[in-house]
């Protein structure tokens, strides 16, 4: 399983830790990932997502479906998954 969220498509990134003396060693950045389940109501079913706090957000403001049209669009979701 990735570490990328199935909404937005956040996925783990890399960067530096800065000691105080300035010594730059690298590091990753992992998304805030959580795995939830959601009630469709167009598929009649639930549906399991791996997705990011933000990703929460965003299904709460606009609403599971729309935000399933978009990741599909956007190519952040495949249709298998839905299945």
């Amino acid at each position: 399983m990735t570490k990328q969220c199935q909404i937005l498509s956040t996925h783990v990134s890399a960067g530096n830790n800065v000691s105080h003396s300035h010594r730059k060693t690298r590091r990753t950045f992992k998304p805030n990932l959580h795995s939830k389940r959601y009630w469709v109501p167009s598929l009649h079913r639930h549906v399991t997502l791996t997705i990011s706090a933000k990703g929460i957000k965003t299904i709460s403001r606009i609403g599971i479906e729309a935000a399933l049209i978009q990741a599909q669009a956007k190519g952040y979701l495949d249709s298998k998954s839905l299945r």
